[in-house]
């Protein structure tokens, strides 16, 4: 089966295809897409529906669409929806990895997670599903692999970062992984 994942992050698409190999996952540029898809909603939800939403109309295929958010306890659970443009424009991973380790310095409390909420539209119907995974962010950045806030984020259970572990443990563990195989049932 074809499903558009309305990305062309090559990270995520990466991490999808290896969770999702029985179907083709096509990207955004894959059906010539070149639009900015606003991310304008309050919640990972609405968002996550604002982008599959789009390529269905515009494109009318099978499409699935997600959005992330790091939720810190200590701040309230920040950066949340904003997750991706917590340091302000430019997005900038970095920029962001460098706010949360201010933002938490002198805090005890380190508890995070990690939320996705993917929105598959197939024939019409939209359906979502969702996967968490909690941990705890690191006093400093750790590891080369992954990205965005990966350098800080240990999993409960580990005692390393995301950038830390192997993909195929990552693509297991993640908050992703678990929306994807939440989706997989889905599907």
């Amino acid at each position: 089966m074809k499903l558009v994942f309305a990305s062309n992050n090559a990270h995520k698409l990466q991490e999808v295809r290896a969770i999702l190999p029985e179907h083709e996952i096509l990207s955004l540029e894959d059906i010539g897409c070149h639009a900015d898809i606003p991310e304008t909603a309050d919640t990972l939800e609405g968002n996550s529906l604002l982008k599959a939403q789009y390529v269905y109309d515009h494109y009318h295929c099978d499409c699935f669409a997600d959005d992330t958010g790091l939720e810190i306890e200590a701040l309230g659970n920040l950066p949340g929806v904003r997750t991706a443009r917590w340091a302000g424009e430019p997005a900038n991973p970095a920029n962001n990895r460098r706010k949360a380790l201010q933002e938490l310095a002198g805090k005890t409390n380190r508890n995070a997670r990690f939320r996705t909420v993917i929105t598959l539209i197939r024939g019409g119907k939209v359906q979502q599903a969702e996967g968490i995974v909690r941990g705890s962010i690191a006093k400093a950045e750790y590891g080369n692999g992954g990205f965005g806030y990966d350098p800080l984020f240990i999993p409960e259970g580990y005692d390393r970062t995301f950038a830390e572990l192997p993909a195929e443990v990552k693509n297991t563990i993640s908050h992703r992984a678990r929306a994807l195989h939440a989706l997989k049932a889905l599907l």
